[in-house]
């Protein structure tokens, strides 16, 4: 049994949250599909707590951006707290960030952050025929933020979801299993209202986290 988590995004209230979670299930093998920077401010927190568990990571487009010293070409909310974890982050955790692959094969599953068209940044609609045209049977991206697991045939997708901004109306922290055969999707409380603080404490408006208290897709709501 292993365990997926995606999009943390510097909310280690959340991650701890999931983390415990996924230790009461007696789950040793973690794999992380990405951005675990972005948005949030404890973003050293988090990849020192990764590290510390020698949690297997691929790289998203959150982590790219951060790594190449780039902004997302999306949404200037992103990069503004870009700006602010580059000030903060680690020379440690940038290059621990920079040596992560953009794939990840364990058995039977393959692991991306994106697509499989574009690893790091691709936003798709899984279909069967999409996936009609990959080799093997079992696949998990992040990347949107909204958990689910769809199955075409003998083929099976899943999307974790987010471990620290949910998009799916649903304010939990989201996090998988996958047990060889088969995935199961579930969800966390945390103290949202602990990030949120944080996230004023750090100089940011009430339009950076206000979607942490729904769960929605976009900013300000």
């Amino acid at each position: 049994m292993i365990a997926l988590i995606s999009d943390i995004h510097g909310n280690y209230v959340a991650l701890k949250e999931v983390l415990r979670a996924i230790d009461c299930l007696k789950i040793k093998i973690i794999y992380c599909l990405g951005d675990i920077v972005g948005y949030y401010p404890q973003v050293n927190e988090c990849c020192e707590e990764l590290r510390k568990r020698k949690i297997k990571c691929i790289l998203g487009n959150h982590d790219w951006h951060m790594v190449s010293d780039t902004l997302c070409p999306r949404s200037s909310s992103a990069n503004d707290c870009l700006r602010y974890q580059r000030k903060i982050i680690t020379p440690s955790n940038l290059k621990w960030i920079s040596s992560f692959p953009v794939y990840r094969k364990i058995k039977n599953l393959a692991l991306v952050h994106g697509g499989w068209n574009n690893p790091i940044d691709e936003y798709f609609v899984p279909t069967k025929d999409y996936f009609n045209f990959l080799p093997g049977l079992f696949f998990a991206s992040g990347h949107t933020h909204k958990q689910m697991i769809k199955i075409f045939g003998e083929k099976v997708y899943c999307n974790p979801g987010s471990v620290g901004q949910p998009r799916d109306g649903n304010n939990k922290a989201a996090f998988a299993t996958f047990d060889g055969k088969l995935f199961e999707l579930l969800r966390v409380d945390y103290e949202v209202d602990e990030v949120c603080r944080l996230m004023k404490q750090s100089g940011f408006s009430e339009y950076y986290y206000n979607r942490l208290k729904t769960g929605a897709e976009h900013f300000g709501v």
